[in-house]
């Protein structure tokens, strides 16, 4: 007993290990002050724009907050609502991880194959075949096109197609149909998704040394799918995590594709998702309390998405 008493006089207290850790730190900015420097604009940046908007956010979720009004405290009872009593918030969820688990990982492998055989074309067709597989991204009102192609009148390319072959007998409501909403919305976000994962990846096997293959071959790689998984792909972690990250943020957070196709919102909700619910109450109703809950939800999610994605990817070429 004596002596577990002795040990724990002798522990260094919670101050003291916060003491110990600020000294270590501030002995490395001293050591380092040149590398500090550079990266204080980007901290504070960063300190500025991301991590206090999320830590007001968190802590407004407490609250009820009209923006005309100081902020109440009402403690959990903004998330007691959204799982309790807020039944289009669990359609919303519902619908957002439909969303993610499809035109996630869809996409993800989607910019990867593509870019990697793309990779192998000489510099110009590349050029001009990124051109094409990328322009869709940035197309502004690229949502009039497909408006256009799923109309429901019969001057609607898949209706006036469906009609002129006897398929159907009377024009689809493509876009007011709730059992056609969801698969159209997917087709389109992967249509455009080939965006800025596409490009990280295709610069990530542009700046691969030939002599890693080289090496590859003399070591028993036979094929180019061990080159893939034993090479490529570990070399490409860092690509690989970016776009991961990408796919994560564009598949949970998808909402003005679905608003400019669909409209605001969907009929029977069959395509609403959380940052459109995120929407209705922040933008609409003006309730911040209930609408940063709502954000921090979200955000855990995509946190924990991230990590699991991130145990994956370390395991790639094992």
């Amino acid at each position: 007993m004596s002596s577990m008493i002795a040990k724990t006089k002798s522990a260094p207290g919670v101050q003291g290990v916060l003491r110990q850790k600020w000294q270590t730190l501030w002995r490395d900015i001293k050591q380092n002050k040149v590398c500090y420097l550079f990266l204080a604009p980007y901290a504070a940046l960063f300190i500025t724009f991301t991590v206090l908007p999320v830590l007001m956010a968190i802590g407004l979720s407490f609250t009820y907050f009209n923006m005309l009004q100081p902020p109440q405290w009402v403690g959990v009872h903004n998330y007691l609502r959204l799982f309790l009593e807020d039944d289009i918030f669990l359609i919303a969820v519902k619908n957002t991880f439909i969303y993610a688990a499809i035109t996630g990982p869809v996409s993800y492998f989607m910019c990867f194959i593509l870019a990697w055989m793309i990779n192998e074309f000489k510099p110009k067709v590349r050029a001009i075949l990124t051109l094409l597989f990328y322009a869709p991204s940035i197309s502004g009102n690229v949502y009039l096109v497909w408006q256009v192609i799923f109309s429901g009148d019969t001057y609607g390319y898949v209706n006036a197609f469906l009609l002129y072959w006897g398929i159907i007998k009377s024009p689809i409501q493509w876009l007011i149909d709730p059992t056609w909403i969801m698969p159209i919305v997917i087709i389109v976000v992967l249509w455009m998704s080939l965006g800025t994962s596409f490009l990280v990846f295709i610069a990530g096997l542009q700046g691969i040394d030939e002599s890693l293959y080289e090496a590859g071959a003399i070591d028993g790689v036979r094929n180019r799918w061990q080159e893939l998984w034993y090479l490529t792909l570990p070399t490409m972690r860092g690509y690989l995590m970016f776009g991961a990250i990408m796919a994560i943020t564009s598949s949970f957070t998808i909402a003005s594709e679905i608003t400019h196709l669909v409209g605001f919102p969907s009929t029977d909700y069959a395509a609403h998702t959380i940052v459109q619910h995120l929407q209705d109450y922040g933008t609409i109703r003006f309730e911040m309390g209930y609408a940063s809950a709502i954000a921090v939800i979200l955000f855990f999610i995509m946190v924990i998405s991230q990590r699991v994605v991130q145990k994956l990817l370390n395991r790639v070429g094992e």
